[in-house]
């Protein structure tokens, strides 16, 4: 369910209890002299969430509604989702269940 502008735009809507999010980067550190390469990082794992999918279906049939909404800061799951590419942005897209924690 889509309920932010950045959703809206670009009319995606996951499907079951999927969740869109956008990866924040962190701002680059330095210590001294030392220069970390990219691929050397951790790779970040805060996010923010764009859009959320109707939810996940249990066996009676029942829908329970993701906890996440749009706009939520989450923390996810260091290897979790699949990098997808929208309107030249990235985007990771994931199971509710691979967020650790809402920010």
């Amino acid at each position: 369910m889509p309920s932010t502008t950045a959703a809206k735009k670009l009319k995606v809507r996951p499907l079951a209890d999927r969740v869109l999010v956008r990866v924040i980067e962190e701002k680059e550190q330095k210590s001294g002299s030392i220069i970390i390469p990219d691929t050397a990082r951790e790779k970040p794992q805060e996010a923010e969430v764009i859009a959320t999918g109707p939810g996940r279906t249990i066996k009676s049939g029942e829908i329970i509604k993701p906890i996440v909404k749009a706009g939520d800061r989450v923390l996810f799951a260091k290897y979790s989702g699949s990098e997808v590419t929208i309107e030249e942005a990235k985007y990771l897209i994931m199971k509710e269940s691979d967020l650790l924690a809402i920010l």
